[in-house]
């Protein structure tokens, strides 16, 4: 029996059509062919003897791992790089994103979002070697035409909604500030604001207005999108506040695989391209994403080799919809470590929003990239899209025809029912309340930068909508018949 294989040595037999088929080949095709052989007996060999697929020269981190008798390292590139290589791969994959689209620019101050976690741990770390660098570029060259971006650091604090004792909360902070302090020069500034800021009220005041609101939903999965959405408002009202012009997030691979299925089962499908792309404009501090292709594994697997501590203090073990959700890829990244991965990567092919790029401003690498991002993807200019809508509760772009007509202004003030009717369907069957007397206390209890983005919103949309139709109206001086 012919088992068709040319580099097999056990002494078997292959049939004529095979052997006819080989000998047809041309001689430039027999030496790929070859060479692909060689190469893949080469890299199993490094395998089998624990080297470094890239450089040839070092051991594997799992080769190492064993002998020293560390951690279990033994899976995923664990098994095929070293740590330098490893290391640099995975800056690469950071650094990639950042020039590629555009992210950070040398007038930029960015504000890096520091949970404590593994995610945001290397992104802050990353961030901060991307800064040294520049600033040892700055220092080197003669005429110091390009300044250096500055960098910001700020945790959320989540006390008022979170069952965390002020101990805890108050070491944590402590020794995220220590991480912070630590970083070499230049000096990065560390903010830590709570959740309640975002009312402008005395502190006990807004943590009770925030906690009235909260308890208004009864829906699991709807309180976790919503003070989700409050975190990200957090962020915003400190890079407003302090001139930060970028927000960096460690949102990473395996985090996005979460959030593609969670929006699929929510009915989010219209705006999930919006939330998974490198760059999100829509809000008046642009965020950037770039650990979106590093995977939660390979973060985790960094933070032990460099020994980056971390710091857990918000970690509670989420509920409803997004819980499932996470168990569930948890279960598929253990089958198939790719899973989380094949994900990422079929999201990302929807077609962006307009708003994820970065905006053109007078920078010329910015713009440049910009317009490679726009080619990519084949994304249309601005002007020529129909306006866009937004949810007023979660800020998801929303079909312009939902919205023509759903938010209603009497005398300058908001009709609450315009307002929910104006929401995405997603809140509308999971944040807000199906009473009509009860979802007019929820838009009350709501944060007044919500309110007015909504009541802006649908004027920009008027005024867009009207210009658009102009030619089709009728002017006052004629009689329409």
């Amino acid at each position: 029996m012919a088992c068709n294989s040319g580099t097999c040595q056990s002494g078997c037999y292959r049939d004529d059509s095979s052997v006819g088929a080989e000998e047809s080949l041309p001689l430039t095709k027999k030496t790929e062919v070859s060479n692909e052989v060689v190469n893949s007996r080469r890299n199993t060999e490094h395998l089998d003897d624990g080297i470094c697929l890239k450089c040839k020269v070092n051991r594997t981190i799992a080769a190492a791992a064993a002998t020293d008798g560390g951690g279990d390292f033994g899976g995923g590139d664990g098994g095929r790089f070293c740590a330098d290589c490893f290391r640099s791969n995975l800056f690469g994959k950071f650094r990639l994103a950042v020039t590629a689209n555009a992210m950070i620019s040398p007038s930029d101050n960015v504000l890096v979002a520091f949970s404590g976690g593994t995610c945001s741990r290397v992104a802050l770390q990353f961030t901060h070697e991307m800064q040294s660098k520049a600033q040892k570029n700055y220092d080197a060259s003669r005429d110091r035409a390009l300044p250096v971006f500055g960098v910001g650091v700020a945790f959320i604090d989540e006390n008022a909604i979170s069952a965390v004792s002020s101990d805890n909360l108050d070491r944590a902070v402590e020794e995220m500030k220590l991480i912070v302090s630590d970083l070499a020069p230049p000096v990065k500034q560390f903010h830590v604001v709570p959740t309640e800021a975002i009312y402008s009220l005395k502190a006990g005041d807004a943590k009770d207005r925030l906690n009235e609101l909260i308890n208004t939903v009864n829906d699991v999965t709807g309180k976790e999108d919503l003070l989700e959405h409050f975190l990200m408002l957090s962020l915003q009202k400190i890079a407003i506040e302090n001139g930060y012009t970028k927000i960096l997030l460690g949102t990473c691979t395996s985090r996005i695989a979460c959030h593609v299925l969670e929006a699929t089962v929510k009915g989010r499908g219209y705006s999930l391209a919006a939330d998974i792309q490198y760059v999100d404009a829509r809000w008046k501090i642009p965020v950037v994403l770039p650990l979106r292709d590093c995977p939660v594994h390979e973060l985790n697997m960094l933070c032990s080799l460099d020994s980056l501590k971390t710091v857990e203090v918000f970690n509670g073990t989420r509920a409803g919809i997004n819980g499932l959700i996470s168990s569930f890829v948890k279960l598929l990244q253990e089958e198939n470590p790719s899973r989380e991965s094949t994900i990422m990567r079929t999201a990302v092919k929807l077609t962006p929003f307009h708003f994820n790029r970065m905006p053109e401003d007078n920078d010329y690498n910015g713009q440049a990239a910009s317009r490679r991002r726009q080619k990519k993807y084949n994304l249309k200019t601005k002007d020529s899209l129909p306006p866009e809508s937004f949810c007023p509760i979660c800020n998801s772009p929303l079909k312009i025809s939902n919205f023509e007509t759903s938010i209603n202004f009497n005398n300058g003030k908001t009709n609450p029912n315009g307002i929910g009717a104006a929401c995405c369907a997603s809140c509308q069957f999971q944040v807000l309340p199906n009473d009509p007397s009860s979802l007019e206390h929820f838009i009350s209890l709501l944060p007044p930068s919500m309110v007015s983005e909504a009541e802006d919103g649908d004027h920009l949309i008027q005024r867009q909508l009207r210009e658009q139709i102009e030619d089709c109206l009728l002017s006052d001086n004629e009689d329409g018949t």
